[in-house]
C-alpha cells in the first residue's frame, strides 16, 4: 500500500478529529458563559476564534479529502471561500480591540453572504450536492439526473 493510500485513509481520521476538538471547545465556551468565574478572563475571546479556527481547517481537510463525491476547481474554491469567513470570523474575535478588527467582521459576514448566495445560485453546478453535503432530492434508487454521489448520469427508462 503506497504512502498516499495511508494519508487518503487518515485524511477523513483528521477532518472528523478536528471536528471533535472543535465541539469540545465549543462545549467549554458555554461552560464558561454559564459559569464564567471558573475560567480566566481572555479565555472566552481564545475559546470563541479556536472554535472558528479549528471548524474552518476541518473543513478543508473534510473538503480536500473526500473520495465519494467528485470534488472540482470550483467546490474547492467554495470551500476555501467558508474557510476564509470562519477564519475573518476567528480574528474578529480573537482580536476585538485591533482598528481592523471591524473590517475583519464584515469580510467574513461578506464571504457567509457570498457563500450562500452561490449555493442559492446554484454555482458551482459540477455536482449537485451542495457545499455541506446536501442531497440532490432523489432517492438513491430512481435518481434520474446524478448518482447520489455528484457524476451525472443518463435518465434510465
Amino acid at each position: 500500500m503506497g504512502l498516499d493510500r495511508i494519508g487518503a485513509r487518515r485524511a477523513p481520521g483528521l477532518a472528523l478529529f478536528l471536528g471533535v476538538l472543535t465541539l469540545i471547545d465549543v462545549a467549554m465556551l458555554l461552560a464558561q458563559d454559564a459559569a464564567p468565574r471558573w475560567f480566566p478572563a481572555p479565555s472566552h475571546a481564545l475559546l470563541a476564534a479556536l472554535s472558528l479556527a479549528l471548524i474552518a481547517f476541518a473543513y478543508l481537510v473534510f473538503q480536500f479529502t473526500r473520495r465519494d463525491v467528485r470534488v472540482g476547481l470550483g467546490a474547492m474554491g467554495k470551500a476555501a471561500l467558508l474557510a476564509a469567513a470562519f477564519l475573518f470570523w476567528a480574528a474578529n474575535q480573537w482580536w476585538p480591540t485591533l482598528p481592523a478588527a471591524g473590517l475583519f467582521n464584515d469580510i467574513a459576514i461578506g464571504l457567509f453572504v457570498l457563500d450562500v448566495f452561490l449555493v442559492i445560485a446554484g454555482w458551482p453546478a459540477e455536482t449537485s450536492h451542495g457545499v455541506f453535503g446536501e442531497s440532490c432530492g432523489c432517492s438513491e434508487e430512481r435518481c434520474e439526473t446524478c448518482d447520489c454521489r455528484g457524476s451525472r448520469k443518463v435518465s434510465r427508462p
